[in-house]
């Protein structure tokens, strides 16, 4: 059972990228992971991770250890998990990775009711934009959009159904610089923009009776989406220009008149949020509850 600590704790060293972050998701100290990977390290006789003041990766060694690592650990929490079966009700950890925007319209809906039923489940999420390997990352679910899909998974409705994408500016704004009738306008407008983690901008996409409008707006702010998006909201109800979002993340600005709709008639509409796992025959105790209870919430009203 140490080996199975030792190697767990190289593992979350190695994917979260040090020993802080390691220790944060394990819920101990940078010093004990570090014994626990010095440890491992004695008893194999190799080094494992390259450490320097700023960064922690795998050597040559560590690499190939965390490449055989990751499936055969996730087979022995597979094996111990079945005894939840035996159990009045489920527990464990059940850790998701998901993007700000589910953290943030999605989750608050689903969360507290459901960690009200399954009080022995400590559930873990992770919030990025980021398209990553759900089980790379250690995370035993994700949620993603449909065209991010991997064909490979069980994709389960999480969420809204249907949402839209809406634009948006302050009534001073608006007043100020002229309310566009049309989106090719936009280009005459200052845009608060977002940029994905690899460095593509998002589109401001417009779709109206069939015809579809693309647009490549100009503006005074680019924020990371994610991340920093309710800067580009906050700067919206500050009066610096039109800002292009998920409506839900719009909707109370626009509900209390900080915020008013622009080019409503032409906002678009796209296919909603997917909860989505490996196929596998026996799902980890904590994940089958998740998956249960969110199939219970639909549909999403």
């Amino acid at each position: 059972m140490d080996d199975l600590a030792d190697l767990n704790a190289f593992l979350a060293v190695a994917r979260e990228g040090g020993f802080r972050g390691a220790a944060r998701v394990a819920g101990t100290s940078a010093s004990r992971m570090s014994d626990a990977v010095r440890r491992l390290e004695a008893r194999l006789g190799v080094r494992l991770l390259h450490r320097t003041t700023r960064t922690v990766a795998p050597t040559e060694a560590g690499a190939r250890l965390l490449e055989r690592l990751t499936p055969a650990l996730g087979e022995v929490r597979a094996a111990l998990d079945a005894v939840n079966g035996f159990r009045d009700r489920p527990a464990g950890r059940l850790r998701l990775n998901v993007p700000v925007s589910a953290a943030r319209l999605v989750l608050p809906r689903i969360v507290p009711p459901f960690l009200a039923k399954y009080p022995d489940i400590c559930l873990e999420v992770v919030a990025e934009d980021r398209f990553v390997d759900v089980l790379a990352e250690g995370c035993d679910a994700g949620i993603r959009y449909e065209e991010r899909l991997e064909q490979d998974m069980v994709a389960v409705p999480i969420g809204p159904r249907v949402q839209r994408f809406a634009a948006a500016a302050s009534p001073a704004y608006l007043t100020r610089c002229g309310r566009p009738a049309h989106p090719r306008e936009l280009l005459e407008h200052a845009c608060l923009r977002g940029r994905f983690a690899s460095g593509a901008m998002n589109a401001w996409e417009f779709e109206r009776d069939g015809e579809s409008v693309k647009v490549d707006p100009k503006g005074p702010l680019i924020v990371g989406i994610g991340a920093t998006t309710d800067l580009a909201v906050d700067a919206a109800v500050a009066g610096s220009g039109i800002v292009y979002l998920f409506e839900d993340w719009l909707r109370p600005y626009v509900d209390r008149g900080e915020l008013e709709p622009v080019l409503e008639r032409w906002w678009p509409s796209f296919s909603g949020p997917f909860l989505y796992f490996p196929g596998r025959q026996h799902l980890p105790a904590p994940l089958r509850a998740f998956v249960d209870f969110a199939r219970a919430m639909q549909p999403w009203t």
